[in-house]
This record gives C-alpha cells, structure tokens and sequence, in this order.
C-alpha cells in the first residue's frame, strides 16, 4: 500500500502500490523511488512518513520528512525554510556517524521541499519510559557514555543540536551491545556554531522544558545541549516533567526529591553541574563529563596490577627441593633414623650450608612465592646418589 503525499488529497491513505494517487491522481513515488507508507509525526514545520526505497532489491524502510509549515507570515515561513534546509545540511556533515541517522536524499518535487533519511527502528526513550519504570543510576550511566560521544562527534564539527530530549533519542532494536544502540534524531534545530553565530542573538529554538536558559534567550553555546541531556536524565530517572522538578521560586533543580530509586553521591554531582543554570559553571565540554563520569572506574582499574592473580595463602616448602622432588626424597622425612641424619648432614655440608640443620626443621623459615618458578640444579642429582647410598650401606649391614 502507499500514501498519498498531497496534503489536499481526502484519501490519501486509500491507494494501491502504482505510480499516481486512485483518489486525486498525485504522484507516489518521490524521485522514481521512494514511497510513503504511512504517516508517523507532524510539527510546525512539516510532515513525517515512513517510507520505502524502491530502487533496492530489499526495498529497506527509510523516513520522508515533508516540507509543509503550518504557521503563516512571510518571516515565519521563511525561518522554517531555513530550519528544514539547515537539517538537510547538518545530517549531510553529521549522519555517516552509526548513531546518526543517514541523510539520502534532499530534493523539492511539485513545489515541494523532502528530505529523504535513515529509518531507525526502535522506540524513543519517552515511549520507551511511558511502558517501563523510571531508569536508575547504571541505565543513566549507560545512557551517558553511550550519547556523550556522539554530542562530542557534533561539538568537534561546530554543531549544535539545541533540541535534546527523550523524544529525540531512539534505541535501536537491532543493536547488538549496551553501547552504541542510542541514536540521536531530529536535527532540524542544529545550528553550526561559527564565531558569528556565538555571538549574536537569534530565534529561541527548542523545547521549553529542556533548553538551557541562554538558549530561551537565543543565544545557545555547545554547554547548552549538555545541559539538555542533563534535564533529559533527571527526567528519565524521575519520571516527572521537567517544569515540576524546578523551585522557580527558589530557581533550583528540586529533583533528587522525587528520585524513584537513589543515586550515588557520584552521579547527583554530575548531574548537578549539567544542569548549573550559569554557563560558566556548567561542564564546558563533554569530554570533562565523561572524564568525571568513568573517574571511579578509571581509579579502580589503575590500583589493579595488570595480570594481577589472586592473593593466595604462602605455600612452605622444603628449601632444598622443588614440591615435587619433596614427595620422591626420603632423607627429609621426620624421621628419627640415624641414617637418615647422617646423610643429610654429608649434603649439607657438600651444598655449603650449615651443618647444625635439624631434619626435623628443615621445611621452615622459607617462602615459596607464586610467581617465583625453582631453577633445575644439582640438588636431585645429589639426592639420587644419597638415596642409591643409603639402599647399598642398608643391603651390606641388612
């Protein structure tokens, strides 16, 4: 089936799988190839489908975002213009990131603007909390590596996404580990952060709930999109909105209050100073979050000895012999035999060491380390020739 994209059209959704609408006679197929499916999003500056590209065998899902303002004035539609191609040019620089949706085609057809992108198969994280209880501290933590890199991937290509909230953040189904599977969408507020641009006050854009307060006042900097994500993870964590979790009054975050689960000390700081109301006592950068965020982890894994075994209890052997070559000697037994001491002495005196040795303490005082693996020397010879010794002195006098 396909859907017509004529906004006039009164049937659009009731067609069959040709080239022109039954009903009002529109083409489907935009560029030959991609064709609309279903709608699945509209806002103030246009309409969303999902979408089919049939210039492939497999026919791969894709998205089809319509240009069609819904506001009227010169200077409004003319703003939403420049938002729509301004997306197009940003997911052109940004998308051949993996957790970047892909831009495939920009065109205008029937005096039509569309942009063609990467369909991401997944839930965003408000659907995703409306079915599920509030995250807690190891999600926001996940969470955080996972978008943290990718705002950084932006930042370093002078963009600012400016409109970063749960409803923009898809999980992907697909994904194969805990890392990589968020994907940030919705670049139509980007703006690129030239010097110019940093320092001259423009068009507030953004959600209300999330954007920073320089960005209300038009004036957004890469910290603004920090403090978004902030408000997006209190907002995750709370399960409440973002405008019930702020003492105006006060003009403070009042949101540990109504935590469904605790955090660590650790992680309410990190969250803090995302969300410092003052630029310059925000994060500045993402790297300084993500280095204050992974510090414990960084410590534990510097204080553990690379190759490090486990500490086990010292194992005491006799000095004179390996583990092995203790169980096959029969001279260092504790055994009151004549014999037996007078051999022992004749090889402690051949070894060089004192002949004051008691057999009976021979297996003390020494340590044998883990680590530390006993050289092959002459010492089993001697006990080879000791032990012939004695079975001939004892067959003489048998």
């Amino acid at each position: 089936m396909s859907y017509c994209l004529n906004p006039f059209c009164p049937n659009p959704q009731r067609t069959d799988d040709g080239k022109f609408c039954l009903t009002c006679g529109s083409k489907l197929l935009l560029k030959e190839r991609y064709r609309a499916i279903k709608p699945i999003g509209q806002g103030g500056f246009g309409r969303t489908f999902l979408a089919m590209d049939e210039d492939k065998p497999s026919k791969p899902r894709c998205v089809i975002k319509q240009f069609y303002p819904q506001a009227q004035g010169t200077s409004t539609v003319e703003k939403a213009v420049e938002l729509f191609t301004q997306e197009a040019m940003r997911l052109d620089e940004l998308g051949k990131h993996p957790q970047i949706p892909e831009l495939l085609a920009y065109f205008t057809q029937d005096d039509r603007q569309y942009l063609v992108q990467e369909f991401i198969d997944g839930l965003n994280l408000a659907e995703e909390l409306a079915q599920r209880a509030a995250f807690n501290e190891v999600e926001i933590r996940h969470l955080l590596n996972d978008l943290l890199p990718v705002l950084q991937f932006c930042h370093e290509r002078q963009v600012i996404h400016r409109d970063i909230k749960p409803e923009n953040i898809i999980r992907r189904k697909s994904a194969v580990s805990a890392v990589g599977n968020l994907v940030l969408v919705d670049f139509g507020a980007a703006k690129a952060a030239t010097y110019t641009a940093l320092n001259r006050t423009g068009t507030s854009i953004g959600s209300p709930e999330y954007v920073a307060p320089e960005q209300i006042r038009g004036k957004a900097v890469f910290a603004s999109d920090i403090f978004s994500l902030g408000v997006t993870c209190i907002h995750l964590l709370t399960q409440c909105s973002p405008f019930d979790i702020y003492d105006t009054y006060n003009a403070t975050w009042v949101w540990q209050q109504h935590l469904k689960t605790p955090v660590s000390n650790e992680l309410r700081h990190i969250l803090d100073k995302m969300l410092e109301p003052t630029v310059a006592q925000r994060y500045q950068t993402v790297n300084t979050v993500l280095t204050d965020l992974n510090h414990q982890q960084q410590v534990a894994i510097r204080l553990k000895p690379l190759g490090a075994s486990p500490i086990v209890p010292p194992t005491i052997i006799n000095p004179v012999s390996t583990p092995q070559e203790t169980q096959k000697s029969t001279f260092v037994n504790t055994k009151n035999d004549p014999i037996d001491k007078e051999l022992q002495e004749i090889k402690t005196k051949f070894l060089g060491g004192s002949s004051s040795t008691n057999s009976n303490n021979i297996s003390t005082n020494t340590q044998f380390q883990p680590s530390q693996k006993p050289q092959p020397s002459s010492k089993n010879i001697i006990d080879e020739e000791l032990e012939e010794l004695k079975a001939k002195y004892k067959n003489e006098n048998g």
